[in-house]
């Protein structure tokens, strides 16, 4: 193995956020401090001991019953923010940092690397404020220091898939303060007067399309007299039968949704009203009223709380209906709303929030009580379909009803597509419409010509009669005058030859893709056992666009991996606690709680080494996340387990390794948990907490511990870690840990770094002071708690680093192996480490031991171009070293040497931002493999629009996060893992399924036969129509251009709707030209996607110029064989209406490759259906044509002019047919003759020769 690195910085870029754990003691949430709840806690003043000037401090921290409970919403990056004088005294972090491995330039500092990290969308969902002091108590701090400071609201830039793009330069929505006209007013309490000035959607729910303008514009040029070909009532058939059908399947769908509808708004829920709390209808609830929800019930709409069961207002809820998520998650009610409820009086008020808006994670907005002015965010609101759990009862106040509920709003499904192959229909559909309009052109400027020649002679022509001599006095007879005529003529032939545009087909296409969907839902490949879910298809209009895949762009945390955390090292003060012996503890470590063992409910080997030191008394603690300790019983009473459950699956990994070495979680409150440290409970106090955010990469916890002293712990990435550590007093420990660090992630472990700091009174005061401005602020409150964040982020001691275990999922390996020999390129796009995603690429094969490694890292666009232009160079020189070959693994390239790319996502900042992409495509496309890292979400599709803008070929995304949707959504086809974090991306997705390797049988089999299937429909209906068209034209130019019609028009209008739809839906739907054991054994036969062997232009005139010959042959034997017999128009237009439908089955049934029942009863029950109506409509008597057929048919010569036709019209595409797959067969051919003569004897030994996988198609 070989690897080239261009670099010029020794840093690590961070794309994705880890949640904050110190390792073995406990974990926290982003509770507020509950000021009751440590009364006899005495913290350190200035000095650190227990002195007489620390009790003012005691009694501030101690002085109120009910902390402030103000959350920070999340919101945009913002930049110049106002300062605030925090923390003057601490010196600020050295900017040096010690090199990292693996990296060619050493000096570039990691203090400095944060300006170019790729930038998520900035986050601060939740904060948690401390204590109010005594002093500040029934104040609003909303004021204070914010006034005066001048703010940089210059407007934001368009944004680019560089992780600068993500950032915002001006204010949000949610961070401006609401004007009248951008806000909606909320009295609480009273909905009459909330709806006085704009009546707000009830909180009714209604989730229950449009005629075909074609059929509909045709059917009324035929009810005007002058251009009545067909009869009114045949005319408005297509159109009734189209409408009837999809009519029939919308009723259905409504039906359903109305029936679920009505379930959901009769529910019942109580309001407040004169008499308390009183039982009311779902759907008779109006924005403004009082709400009471208890416990384990479904929120009716989108609620602020007012107060919960909990004394500081806290209500855990649970999302799973509105984004899949199972986890717990904390909502707040404020507590000047919480004292009012308590007092048991009216409460009102007036809440100003933002217009409803689709996003389920932000919410904007203030409320006034009692002359106080209150912030409102994400976390103060709770949303229809949200559970309440853990929590006993909450009150809060409808804000948003009905349809305009954010999950009502989110309820639109996926994103419309249109899939490749009808593109190119379209394309080849105007063409028809030209030669549409060609023929009426040629008719009505023949019809012009014979009339001028024939003027004279109208007034007695027989068929003609421009004279009508039923009167005195002769006059004209249905003539308009000669120009007229002409017009006429051409809205005449435009009814005649409609069905050459095949409107019909889009009626079609849609049965097809619903069936196709059908079959794939019920695939067992694709079922999976672990998760119980099957596949879904969300989006059923690219059904085809599977089978044409060139580029899968993956995620790899639960895409690739599992996703289910196993914690396996750790690396303590410098010392690296791996490889040592492990166990599996009996029952794992529990704790007797009144009588009963409780233990956790998963069990964790355990390092003997680290078990013995997690037992010596050394410190080893963790910190701040999300895990929600749940009890719950088992089949022995004595037995009781705890439930960890989280937003991360990293949390809980932890967590239930710290209980695994003796550090179990046992309780937790708004201000304080309690953890069983080796028998003995241990309390700690949250004093505050500051979120992960995309910015800062780590978050961090400020507790008051039981020694009596204040810390600051930090969590966060490597990159973001070790720029605030203090690197003068722990060099050999930071040292120790990089390299521990590395070793992790060449491991493919997932790290993490924890430090802390103690904080004295006087530190602690400063924060606490500006973390209650900022959190009060109603302009830029997250911006300044990232600000304060920071500040108290400083001169951290460093703790040690922890690895995780992410496994593969099964069947990854071989997975990708089969896409890249089908010819398909793989590229991972994920924001973990680089060393973990190259250990990971090995352990999937999808980095092999013979490929060269380019690796770009770099924090420069100079440098990056260089380095760009450098690793062209050198994958040209590898990919041509042993001159032009074919690939034996399948991938694209012509080189003896595969080339690996990696990059990271500093380097696309600039690659992404600028005139480098071409150059990075130019490298990727020649490379086997792309690796992208520490990516954010936006250039994970910036990457996807990279090669969308510059190829043809079809692109699919797949992910299972959040931080995967953009790139999904960016995708021709966008795939969701019904993972472990949440269904955000399955409701973002095109198809959802629950393993990635279900992508082979997906993309290999379904969509090679969806591929395959509906290209041929579509040529096929172009050729059943046209052929159809071209006899009329035939006939019209042997009737002197009149545009009559010999066949019946009945059986016009009948022939695209009945007598011909039928086969070719069920052929769509059913047929195989290879079976499944075939097409995932030999994967080479997935690349007649990528040659669009089954629909091209080639393909559509070849067809073309076939109906021509084909309708040639049905009109002019007939028309030779009678042409001086007695035989009328309407019997030798039944012979034609019968010849071309038994015609159009054959030629079907010469492509069909599978055979079963239902395709035969289609086929031929098709012709017999066609033989019975023609006879029914020639038997009633008030129709044209009056028993034509009984006459014809009776004659041996009708029989011998159908066998002629058959035979002569399908003889030239039989034998072209037989001459070009002896000649020049294609793989799938060679498959299926393989396949047809003993798979089992000679398939098994045998190598089909494959074509060559086609390079990129660059535009």
């Amino acid at each position: 193995m070989a690897a080239l690195y261009f670099s010029s910085s020794s840093s690590f870029s961070s794309g994705c956020g880890f949640d904050l754990h110190i390792f073995f003691s406990f974990n926290l949430k982003n509770y507020v401090f509950n000021g009751g709840s440590i009364r006899e806690t005495r913290y350190p003043s200035v000095t650190g001991g227990l002195v007489a000037a620390s009790k003012a401090f005691d009694l501030q921290i101690m002085a109120s019953n009910r902390p402030l409970l103000i959350p920070s919403p999340r919101t945009p990056a913002v930049e110049d923010l106002p300062t605030i004088p925090i923390f003057a005294d601490l010196a600020k972090p050295n900017s040096e940092n010690p090199k990292l491995v693996m990296r060619m330039d050493s000096n570039n500092p990691l203090g400095n690397h944060t300006n170019t990290e790729p930038t998520l969308n900035s986050s601060s969902r939740r904060s948690i404020s401390s204590v109010q002091s005594r002093a500040s108590r029934g104040n609003s701090v909303s004021g204070k220091s914010v006034s005066g400071v001048s703010f940089d609201l210059s407007g934001s830039r368009p944004v680019r898939h560089g992780s600068r793009g993500a950032e915002s330069d001006g204010f949000s929505m949610s961070q401006r303060e609401l004007s009248d006209e951008d806000a909606r007013l909320i009295y609480i309490n009273d909905p009459e007067k909330s709806n006085e000035r704009y009546e707000f959607a009830g909180n009714t729910v209604r989730t229950g399309k449009i005629a075909y303008i074609y059929f509909l514009v045709i059917a009324i040029l035929n009810q005007l007299p002058q251009l009545a070909v067909f009869g009114r009532t045949a005319s408005v058939l297509p159109l009734a039968i189209v409408l009837l059908v999809t009519a029939i399947k919308d009723a259905y769908e409504d039906w359903r949704r109305h029936r679920s509808d009505q379930i959901e708004n009769n529910r019942m829920a109580r309001v407040l009203g004169d008499d308390g709390f009183q039982e009311k209808k779902w759907k008779n609830i109006r924005v403004g009223e009082i709400i009471k929800i208890s416990a384990n019930d479904t929120l009716p709409c989108d609620i602020v709380l007012l107060s919960t069961s909990d004394p500081t207002g806290v209500a855990y809820v649970q999302t799973i209906n509105l984004d899949g998520e199972s986890n717990l998650k904390t909502r707040y009610a404020r507590q000047e709303t919480i004292s009012r409820m308590s007092q048991k009086e009216r409460m009102s008020g007036l809440i100003k929030c933002e217009k409803p808006s689709r996003n389920i994670y932000g919410f904007q907005g203030n409320m006034e009580v009692d002359g106080k002015r209150l912030s409102l965010g994400p976390s103060n609101i709770v949303l229809r379909g949200c559970e309440l759990k853990n929590t006993t009862w909450a009150i809060g106040v409808a804000v948003y009803c009905g349809r305009e509920t954010k999950a009502m709003l989110n309820n639109s499904g996926a994103p419309s597509k249109r899939s490749r192959l009808e593109t190119h229909m379209n394309r080849e559909t105007l063409f028809l419409s030209a030669f549409l309009i060609s023929l009426c052109t040629i008719v009505s400027v023949l019809a012009a010509v014979w009339l001028r020649r024939h003027r004279d002679e109208l007034d007695y022509l027989p068929y003609y009669r421009r004279k009508s001599y039923a009167k005195a006095t002769p006059e004209n007879y249905n003539y308009y005058g000669w120009g007229w005529e002409i017009v006429f003529t051409f809205l005449m032939s435009v009814i005649v030859f409609q069905i050459m545009i095949p409107i019909s087909l889009y009626i079609s296409m849609e049965l097809v893709r619903v069936g196709q969907a059908y079959f794939m839902i019920q695939d067992n490949k694709l079922y999976d056992e672990a998760s119980n879910s099957r596949f879904q298809c969300r989006a059923l209009n690219i059904n085809e666009d599977l089978g044409q895949i060139k580029y899968v762009f993956s995620d790899k945390t639960g895409t690739l991996t599992e996703n289910k955390m196993e914690f396996q090292c750790a690396s303590i003060w410098g010392v690296d606690y791996r490889g040592g012996t492990t166990c599996m503890q009996g029952d794992g470590y529990s704790v007797q709680v009144d009588g009963q063992v409780w233990r956790p409910k998963m069990k964790v080997k355990v390092d003997l080494e680290l078990e013995r030191l997690s037992k010596s008394g050394k410190q080893t603690e963790e910190a701040c996340n999300t895990i929600v300790p749940i009890v719950v019983d088992t089949s022995d009473p004595a037995v009781r387990l705890i439930d960890y459950q989280g937003e991360s699956p990293d949390e809980q990994a932890l967590v239930y390794a710290a209980a695994a070495y003796g550090f179990m979680l046992m309780e937790r409150t708004s201000g304080h948990i309690v953890i069983d440290v080796h028998g003995e409970r241990q309390r700690f106090d949250v004093l505050g907490l500051h979120e992960f955010d995309s910015d800062r990469k780590r978050m961090s916890v400020i507790l008051g511990c039981p020694d009596n002293t204040v810390k600051v712990f930090v969590k966060g990435a490597d990159t973001s870690m070790f720029s605030v550590i203090d690197k003068f007093s722990n060099m050999n420990i930071i040292r120790a840990t990089e390299s521990h660090l590395h070793n992790f992630s060449s491991l493919g472990l997932r790290t993490l770094v924890v430090g802390m700091r103690d904080l004295n009174g006087s530190e602690f005061e400063q924060w606490k002071f500006a973390f209650e401005t900022a959190s009060t602020a109603l302009i830029g409150r997250a911006a300044l708690l990232r600000k304060i964040a920071s500040n108290i982020e400083n001169n951290l001691s460093i703790l040690g680093a922890s690895g995780i275990e992410d496994k593969l999922q099964q069947g990854v390996p071989e997975a990708i192996e089969s896409l890249r020999m089908a010819g398909i390129k793989v590229w991972v796009l994920t924001g973990d480490k680089q060393e973990t995603a190259i250990s990971i690429g090995y352990s999937s094969k999808l980095l092999t031991s013979n490929m060269t490694r380019i690796i770009i890292n770099n924090n420069s666009k100079e440098s990056c171009k260089k380095s760009l232009e450098d690793a062209i160079v050198t994958s040209k020189t590898l990919m041509t070293q042993s001159g032009i070959s074919q690939n034996t693994e399948g991938i694209s390239g012509t080189a003896g040497t595969p080339v690996a790319l990696i990059i990271d996502g500093t380097s696309l900042v600039y690659v992404l931002d600028g005139e480098l992409e071409e150059q990075l495509f130019q490298l990727a496309s020649g490379c086997s493999v792309v690796l992208c890292c520490r990516v954010a979400p936006l250039q994970k599709a910036g990457i996807v629009a990279l090669i969308k803008k510059r190829t043809d070929d079809m692109t699919l995304a797949i992910g299972d996060g959040a931080n995967d949707v953009s790139m999904i959504q960016m995708a021709d086809v966008g795939i969701g893992i019904s993972g472990q974090e949440g269904r955000q991306a399955v409701m973002a997705s095109d198809f959802a399924m629950g393993q990635f390797r279900f992508l082979v049988p997906l993309l290999l089999v379904h969509g090679h036969w969806n591929y395959q299937r509906m290209g041929y429909m579509i040529l096929y209906n172009f050729y059943r129509n046209a052929v159809f068209v071209l006899v009329l034209f035939w006939y019209v130019l042997y009737t002197c251009f009149s545009v009559t019609t010999a066949i019946n028009e009945w059986s016009s209008v009948l022939y695209s709707v009945i007598y011909s739809s039928v086969p070719t839906i069920v052929v769509a739907i059913l047929d195989k030209d290879l079976s499944s054991r075939t097409l995932l054994k030999h994967p080479q036969l997935y690349g007649s996607g990528h040659r669009q062997e089954c629909y091209n232009s080639k393909l559509f005139w070849l067809t073309m110029l076939d109906t021509v010959w084909q309708s040639a042959v049905i009109f002019f034997v007939p028309l030779f064989a009678y042409w001086n017999s007695v035989v009328d128009g309407s019997s030798i237009g039944d012979l034609w209406t019968l010849a071309v439908v038994i015609l159009v089955n054959i030629h079907l049934a010469m492509d069909v490759i599978r055979w079963t029942w239902i395709v035969h009863a289609a086929i031929w029950g098709s012709i017999v259906a066609t033989c019975i109506c023609v006879i029914v409509i020639d038997a009633i008597p008030s129709l044209r044509g009056y028993w034509a057929i009984f006459h014809i048919a009776k004659t041996g010569s009708f029989w011998l002019c159908l066998l002629g036709i058959l035979v002569a019209a399908v003889l030239p595409r039989f034998v072209v047919k037989v001459l070009y797959q002896y000649f020049t067969p294609c793989d799938v051919q060679i498959a299926r003759e393989a396949e047809k003569f003993g798979y089992s004897r000679e398939l098994g030994g045998m190598q089909i020769e494959m074509n060559t996988i086609l390079e990129p198609r660059q535009r």
